[in-house]
């Protein structure tokens, strides 16, 4: 994780997830996590979940966030089996609702993944940074008075 590729919506998911590695895995020493997520017709990230590894082979459903309410699920995060995610709820309900302010990946039409392994301290200090450049960057894109 480079810290000038923090503009791009699949960093900041990755960021997510590496500043909020404590909540997400059994062993915060190590891990996998996946990320899945689609993107809707209209080009906007509609959900994705967060699906983490507790034996080879075997994931558990961490969370998921929807941008609409679907079936049996409201808008909004919704954690699983015992996790609970103060800070990743924070940046999620941030991101997802700006995504406009970041760059979106190419082939929007198909459902992607990131896999993310057991961050180094360095990963986390950069992911830190670049959460913050996110809000810093959602509230200066979307604080400013609209112009009539």
């Amino acid at each position: 994780m480079k810290l000038d590729q923090g503009q791009n919506l699949e960093r900041i998911i990755e960021s997510a997830v590496v500043a909020s590695w404590a909540d997400l895995v059994r062993d915060p020493q190590s891990g996998l996590i996946h990320v899945e997520y689609g993107f809707a017709a209209s080009g906007t990230l509609e959900c994705l979940q967060i699906w983490s590894s507790i034996t080879r082979g075997h994931w558990l459903l961490v969370c998921d966030y929807r941008m609409s309410a679907f079936k049996f699920h409201d808008a909004g995060v919704h954690f699983h089996n015992g996790y609970q995610s103060e800070g990743l709820t924070r940046i999620l309900e941030a991101v997802m609702q700006h995504q406009s302010a970041f760059a979106l990946p190419p082939n929007l039409g198909r459902q992607r993944l990131l896999q993310i392994s057991t961050p180094t301290a360095e990963e986390s200090a950069v992911a830190v940074v670049l959460i913050n450049a996110a809000f810093d960057r959602v509230t200066s894109t979307f604080a400013e008075p609209a112009v009539a």
